[in-house]
């Protein structure tokens, strides 16, 4: 009976898919709800005919998870993408992403499947495992390590990126309803639940041609998964840590197979786990309500049927930070105002008005926000940005910008960053601190006083403008993963959650080399800021207005450092301010704050 009624769930999801529902999230945790599986990436797969499913997604609602190695990717319901984590390549840039079905993390790069079929790809790309521009009629994808797996409505399979073990040698590969790429190797469920695989089969990860009635697979590091149609799983190759171990399992409808260790979902929403737990990654057996899961490298995320994530397991790159994904958050302190920007898109300000910088009530839509010294930007959905406030230098004048995705407001000057790689600024240029148009490869802006910095692709880090105080000298700061430019200093978090600092410090804001656990960063005039993985905050520098009384505080999850003034957003988004408080630290009522760090 129980095969029976999987077999007609799975033909409904296939009538689903066929009429144009894509891949979406189900409602609750039930056998018509097939959550993702990757490795480490989530392994999308699509049922092209027959009786298979989706153990790269969940149907339903237009939402998805995916853990990459030390990255999360999520699928909102209106087909915008969000990513938290290890950021050095760009794979987490998915801002600008519209029209997505279904997501997958890879090693360091993630790929988005669009509803007309085609996919993108961004991040790593030394195998050219992101260049999937020209792949059409797509209906699933699966990032791997280093290769991108795509399948099309007509069974067969298009694969990119490194072939150096015959992982993307899929050409013959015909009648297949679900694929998954792993970390050297590739497997794909043919409509009559039999399975194929290829590439690196070192420990037997590829012997699958025995298995039979399978209806999702999921290829891990080394290992292999596969669910039967009766709610159990089998598993071939490396078992040092016990990841094959699982033939006792029972009553499953999703299974992911991660770095060395392999996640269950099962029917009544909780969840089973296998293998390698040196990072705490398999502690899933008190979650409940989930209706995806999917195992990275060594974190494991779950999706909750109320829309919320849940993750465990490493989150040195806060690839965990999932806490506030019912919606993105962000704040922002200026020189004598503070901006919130709330989960509707809507906008609020306290403090300094006399520029008008807090008229920002009528702004809709908006994605982010930057208060500058006395004006406030704001960046759209569709890319245009909005500013208001002081405009003497034209700092306000951004109405015609276009394609950009992200903004940072200095003292009288604006900076965006554009999908492209490239910088566009307006505004006061007396030390050239809006000479950008030559940069290329930027990840991330920041725009001070008088100086800008830009932090690249690679890791390195750019800046123009005044640089009495040293400011500029950045150009041998390596592996940083965020910037923050202050009054007369420039901040760099590196990968490592350690910090640099360059420029004034006669307040000793610079004195930030014996930090450590940082996930964040922001610089102040003349006081610096660090967020720590666990939710406290320490800070450095001037605090005549106690503007660095935070070592109370708890469970933030995203800093902005102002003038006089530093403000924190909590897990609950409400915000916390200290330091000088001309109506700028008058934040009690601010709620249901977004927080994406400034």
């Amino acid at each position: 009976m129980k095969k029976t009624l999987f077999t007609f769930v799975l033909f409904t999801l296939v009538l689903a898919l066929l009429s144009g529902c894509g891949n979406v999230t189900g409602e609750n945790a039930s056998s018509e709800n097939i959550p993702s599986e990757n490795i480490p990436s989530e392994n999308e797969s699509s049922a092209s005919s027959g009786d298979g499913n989706h153990p790269g997604s969940v149907l339903g609602r237009r939402e998805s998870i995916s853990a990459g190695y030390n990255h999360t990717v999520g699928l909102r319901a209106d087909g915008t993408v969000i990513a938290s984590g290890k950021n050095f390549n760009g794979q987490c840039d998915v801002s600008p992403w519209e029209d997505m079905v279904a997501v997958s993390a890879g090693g360091v790069h993630t790929v988005g499947l669009r509803s007309d079929g085609t996919v993108v790809a961004i991040g790593y790309n030394e195998y050219n495992q992101c260049d999937v521009s020209p792949w059409e009629d797509v209906v699933a994808i699966s990032a791997g390590s280093s290769h991108t797996v795509g399948l099309k409505a007509d069974g067969t399979v298009v694969a990119v990126g490194d072939n150096d073990n015959n992982q993307c040698d899929i050409g013959d590969w015909k009648d297949i309803i679900a694929i998954s790429a792993g970390h050297k190797h590739t497997a794909g469920i043919k409509s009559d639940g039999t399975v194929i695989a290829v590439g690196s089969n070192d420990f037997n990860q590829c012997d699958v041609s025995s298995w039979s009635d399978i209806v999702a697979v999921s290829a891990g590091c080394e290992h292999t998964v596969g669910l039967r149609s009766d709610g159990t799983v089998v598993a071939v190759g490396d078992n040092y840590f016990n990841q094959c171990d699982i033939s006792s399992w029972e009553d499953i409808i999703a299974i992911s197979a991660g770095g060395d260790y392999t996640v269950g979902l099962q029917s009544n929403g909780t969840v089973v786990a296998a293998g390698d737990n040196s990072y705490k990654q398999c502690n899933v057996s008190f979650w409940e309500d989930i209706i995806a899961v999917s195992a990275g490298w060594y974190h494991t995320i779950g999706l909750k049927s109320d829309g919320t994530v849940v993750a465990v397991g490493d989150s040195d790159n806060n690839q965990c930070d999932v806490n506030s994904w019912s919606d993105i958050t962000e704040a922002s302190a200026g020189d004598s105002q503070t901006v919130g920007l709330k989960t509707d898109g809507s906008v609020i300000a306290a403090g300094n008005n006399s520029n008008k910088q807090c008229d920002v009530g009528a702004w809709k839509d908006i994605v982010a926000v930057s208060a500058g010294s006395s004006h406030t930007v704001g960046l759209k959905s569709d890319g245009t940005v909005v500013a208001t406030g002081f405009n003497e230098y034209n700092q306000c004048d951004v109405s015609d910008w276009e394609d950009i995705v992200a903004i940072s407001a200095g003292k009288s000057h604006t900076v965006g960053l554009k999908s492209d790689g490239t910088i566009v600024a307006a505004g006061c240029n007396d030390f050239n601190q809006c000479d950008v148009g030559s940069w290329e490869d930027i990840v991330a802006i920041s725009a001070a006083i008088d100086h800008t910095i830009g932090l690249r692709s690679d890791g390195t880090v750019v800046a123009v403008g005044y640089n009495y105080v040293n400011q500029c000298d950045v150009s041998s700061w390596e592996d940083i993963i965020a910037i923050s430019a202050g009054c007369f200093h420039s901040v760099g978090l590196r990968s490592d959650g350690t910090v640099v600092a360059v420029g004034d410090n006669d307040n000793n804001q610079c004195d930030v080399s014996s930090w450590n656990d940082i996930i964040a960063v922001s610089a102040g005039w003349f006081h610096t800021v660090g967020l720590k993985s666990d939710g406290t905050v320490v800070a450095v520098g001037d605090n005549y207005y106690k503007q660095r009384d935070v070592s109370s505080w708890e469970d933030i999850i995203a800093v902005s450092a102002g003038y006089k003034h530093t403000v924190g957003v909590k897990s609950d988004g409400t915000i916390v301010a200290a330091g000088n408080n001309n109506h700028l630290c008058d934040v009690s009522s601010f709620t249901d704050i977004k927080t994406n760090n400034k």
